[in-house]
């Protein structure tokens, strides 16, 4: 056999072992062909690499993500993927089904990627029901059949309907869950399971889901993997604490390290390597890291061809300098090198192909100066109202109540210390307006707005001075989507994400740049989490506790019950 490349002297990554060993490694047709201490010369490579002081590991493998975080489409995001050394993604690409559907599910499917791309059936389409808030495009059980026949659908998305899992034997998440069982019984079944234990987080895997990738704490690491639950590592879980856990108790078997959300200023710096690294940082071993990233994943979502250094398997593998701080030197898929240290993000040579009507999906009217004077049918010189209070630290959110005054007939949220919240429907179905009020969120005037609103993706103002939230919300519909902050009148961030109103085909540099002005912006309006934009984008996720709010208003998550804006 013709033996397309060779590894010198590496320190190669054994996943069965867990240790580094100094090996050569042989490469042909783009699969390993003999990894051992002999010299592999005799095979008469076509190529040679010396990794001398090198480390040899497999290709990062992230199970959970969602494209649409990155706000690039596939095809760009899949050169930035490569330079940080991921070689395999599992995506959920539930926020361009909840705008577009199916149609923007084939669309993410049609895209031509060197980054292997596959996808989970996006279950939460909408993520609670079309009763409680209003999107694009909807996945039921129909839609689900037709993915399943698609051999590069290998899992079902993150259920997250709680009230629907836990409570209605008869809903259309568990309607979903069944078809999927019965077609494809061998199919990994992925949840969205926060601040959920006992009774109810047996009956999230009673009905069939083995996975969770919420914030996690020491004592529900060890109650969901204890009793049999897989779990998937994002960034805000990644603490000493929680490793520590891990390692107690040897638990690296049933755990990964995934990203979820990477926003694109974030993946200026990097991706599931960044995890990576803080993993490390907080306390776990390197090859640990290491097995969590590549093996621990490729087992969970069945893949038989990759996740370690074996003679059959793809030949998807980083080459290390440091294996501390996992600098990468250079990138290959298939065998071939892709990126090395220092190169520019490979980008491909024309803009994605997407549909004219991608870049014209935000069908919402101007709103008016009446549409935020809120009347209250009262007297008194003060009403109680429903107010959801932010965190520092995360997307969970609390519900408060406080006592605003009331002026000539109109509650006086202006003057409250707080800052209005509204999400209008902006797919041109019924003109709804929800309407809340946010604790700890701004402390200057101004507004910020965007169509990146998880994951309806509705448009949402947030705001403390009305004709800053007017100014926010006609500016975002003339750039068709994304995201603007507004000081007294004054821009300090724009990013337009005109496909969908969430995805931009600028090159990930200069949307990371228009991104970071964002960032800065709500930073500079007291805005403190974090992660600004995500805690922002969240407000609107119904399923993500404890109190959230869709175009019908505001709502408790685990009840769906409505929230009135005024308490009494």
């Amino acid at each position: 056999m013709q033996i397309d490349l060779v590894i010198e002297n590496a320190s190669v990554f054994n996943s069965f072992l867990k240790t580094f060993e100094q090996k050569n490694v042989a490469i042909a047709a783009g699969k390993f062909y003999y990894i051992s201490t002999e010299d592999l010369q005799s095979f008469q490579p076509k190529e040679t690499v010396d990794a001398s002081g090198q480390y040899l590991i497999p290709g990062l493998i992230d199970i959970h993500m969602h494209i649409e975080s990155s706000m690039i489409p596939p095809s760009l995001f899949s050169g930035a993927a490569l330079s940080y050394g991921v070689t395999t993604v599992v995506a959920d690409a539930h926020e361009i089904t909840n705008v577009f559907g199916l149609e923007g599910m084939d669309a993410f499917l049609a895209e031509e990627t060197d980054l292997d791309i596959f996808y989970a059936i996006p279950s939460s389409v909408p993520s609670t029901t079309p009763e409680l808030e209003t999107t694009g495009g909807f996945i039921g059980v129909e839609e689900v059949r037709s993915l399943l026949d698609n051999p590069r659908v290998i899992a079902l998305g993150e259920a997250m309907n709680f009230k629907g899992i836990t409570s209605e034997p008869d809903s259309l998440i568990r309607q979903i869950l069944r078809e999927t069982q019965l077609k494809k019984p061998f199919m990994p079944l992925e949840g969205h399971v926060p601040r959920v234990s006992g009774v109810d987080l047996a009956k999230f895997m009673y009905a069939g889901i083995t996975a969770d990738h919420t914030h996690q704490s020491p004592e529900s690491i060890h109650e969901k993997i204890s009793n049999g639950m897989f779990l998937e590592f994002q960034k805000k879980s990644i603490t000493p604490e929680n490793m520590a856990v891990l390692e107690e108790y040897n638990f690296y078997e049933y755990a990964a390290i995934i990203t979820d959300d990477i926003m694109a200023d974030d993946l200026l710096e990097g991706h599931l390597d960044a995890n990576v690294r803080a993993a490390i940082a907080a306390g776990m071993p390197i090859e640990k890291a290491i097995y969590c990233t590549t093996y621990t994943p490729a087992r969970r979502m069945g893949f038989q061809d990759r996740g370690a250094i074996v003679a059959g398997f793809k030949a998807d593998f980083i080459l290390l300098d440091d294996p501390e701080k996992l600098e990468i030197a250079a990138v290959y898929k298939n065998g071939k090198l892709v990126h090395t240290k220092g190169a520019a993000i490979s980008y491909p040579n024309e803009k994605p192909a997407f549909p004219a009507h991608f870049y014209d999906s935000v069908h919402c009217r101007a709103l008016t100066a009446k549409d935020l004077r809120i009347p209250v049918s009262t007297n008194a010189a003060s009403v109680c109202c429903n107010v959801i209070q932010i965190q520092q630290i995360g997307t969970f959110t609390e519900p408060v109540q406080r006592e605003l005054a009331v002026k000539d007939g109109y509650l006086d949220w202006e003057g409250s210390g707080l800052a209005l919240l509204l999400v209008m429907e902006r797919y041109g179905k019924n003109g709804n307006i929800g309407f809340g009020l946010v604790e700890n969120a701004l402390t200057e005037k101004g507004a910020i707005a965007t169509t990146w609103a998880h994951d309806h993706h509705n448009l949402m103002v947030l705001g403390t001075d009305a004709e800053d939230m007017l100014l926010a919300q006609q500016k975002l519909l003339s750039l068709h989507g994304g995201y603007i902050v507004i000081h007294d009148g004054d821009i300090l961030g724009s990013c337009p994400l005109p496909i969908g109103g969430i995805l931009s085909d600028v090159p990930v540099q200069t949307l990371g740049r228009q991104l970071r002005d964002v960032r800065a912006g709500m930073v500079a309006l007291g805005y403190r989490n974090s992660n600004e934009i995500m805690s922002f984008s969240t407000l609107s996720l119904p399923v993500s506790p404890a109190i959230k709010i869709t175009d019908y208003g505001m709502m408790d998550v685990h009840t769906h019950a409505a929230i009135p804006l005024i308490a009494r």
